[in-house]
């Protein structure tokens, strides 16, 4: 046997992710470079790790018995390299958190300064919707989660790191002025929703219900990213986050359009479970958080009061 760390990692991430492409992505690496090391780690065996029907891969028994001793392997040198950094009076060890997908406009800002003072942190930032979120949280696989609708039957403690503001939006091709509307707007504008199990779904489908809006669903889609590319491109409308359309708003190409009961106002949160026991990475990223939360709304979200 002759396999690098370098492989496990990847077969590692293609078990994860069942893909191929999905894991070259995450590992921000080619499909071909991530093909020729599972090819060559796979080689090393007699027994298949992995077996190809149609374009699917799947992940055979032998495989996954690998991937749980290559999982307890990387562990292990994750371990020495920590108490190595730990011997020299560096703080190291794993940063793991599961961010809502409109928190990828928030989150990065919160972290940046702790990370460029602690090299020793490795971070692990999972970006997805709001149920994959907390299922990750409730299963207790992440130190902290950041998101906008607290979850219900989940005990936790949490953090207010920013408001969010969610606005109706339309291209700027729309004319509306400056006048505020009332719900009859909805009556004749195409709606478009994010997934269901996203929270920015949730808190549109609550403003809907609270104020009796018959509204007119266009479409659905899966990302806050398509919403707005579908909203710029006219095929509809949306209540958005206002954290993910500053450069469009500045540009020009997209409008908030006055509404009463508009914004609706929630908080951009760090939630962890309750009673949890923080490792001194997440320890110590808690406290430069309560210390510098502040200032790092006024230095970087003070366009936020414009609206």
């Amino acid at each position: 046997m002759n396999y690098t760390l370098n492989q496990l990692q990847i077969f590692l991430k293609i078990v994860e992710t069942e893909s191929v492409t999905k894991a070259a992505g995450q590992l921000y690496l080619s499909q071909p470079a991530v093909s020729m090391q599972l090819k060559k780690f796979q080689d090393q065996f007699d027994i298949p790790l992995t077996e190809v029907v149609g374009r699917k891969i799947y992940i055979t028994d032998f495989g996954r018995e690998i991937a749980a001793a290559a999982e307890q392997i990387i562990l292990q040198v994750d371990a020495i390299n920590h108490r190595t950094l730990a011997y020299k009076g560096q703080l190291a060890g794993r940063l793991k958190l599961s961010v809502v997908s409109t928190g990828k406009y928030v989150m990065p800002y919160f972290l940046s300064d702790f990370m460029q003072q602690h090299s020793g942190v490795e971070l692990i930032m999972d970006v997805t919707n709001k149920s994959k979120v907390i299922e990750s949280l409730e299963n207790n696989e992440v130190d902290f989660s950041l998101v906008s609708v607290l979850p219900t039957g989940l005990q936790v403690e949490k953090l207010d790191l920013l408001q969010n503001k969610l606005f109706l939006v339309g291209n700027a091709k729309a004319k509306f002025g400056k006048q505020i509307r009332g719900k009859d707007i909805f009556r004749d504008l195409p709606l478009i929703f994010r997934e269901p199990g996203s929270g920015t779904r949730q808190t549109m489908e609550k403003f809907i219900e609270r104020h009796h809006i018959a509204a007119v669903k266009k479409m659905e889609l899966t990302s806050n990213e398509a919403v707005k590319q579908a909203v710029l491109a006219g095929l509809g409308f949306s209540i958005m986050p206002l954290i993910g359309i500053r450069n469009e708003l500045r540009n020009k190409e997209l409008q908030v359009i006055p509404v009463r009961g508009l914004p609706i106002k929630t908080n951009w949160s760090l939630i962890w479970l309750k009673g949890k026991k923080h490792s001194p990475a997440s320890e110590a990223y808690l406290a430069h958080l309560r210390k510098e939360r502040t200032g790092i709304v006024q230095e970087t979200f003070s366009w936020y009061e414009e609206f």
